[in-house]
């Protein structure tokens, strides 16, 4: 995998990673007052989960990576043979 395709494919795991982290220990507000949101998170967290988004995607990646590496599924072969 090139340089811009491992960027690529590192934010969009990221990304995926980081929304199911997202709900993981979130309390809702008890005592909701007028304007708020009665779903919004009372501690959201976000520096851990972030910190863990990034670690679980660097993670997720090299193992990625490392399929792409061995070849088991040619991504190519697979596109030349719909052509």
């Amino acid at each position: 995998m090139d340089l811009v395709s491992g960027i690529v494919v590192y934010v969009i795991l990221w990304w995926w990673i980081l929304f199911m982290v997202l709900p993981v220990g979130v309390n809702r507000e008890e005592d909701v007052q007028l304007g708020n949101d009665a779903g919004a998170p009372q501690k959201p967290n976000l520096v851990p989960k972030l910190v863990a988004t990034t670690v679980i995607a660097a993670v997720v990646w090299i193992g990625v990576d490392q399929f792409i590496r061995a070849d088991i599924i040619s991504f190519r072969e697979m596109v030349k043979d719909w052509m």
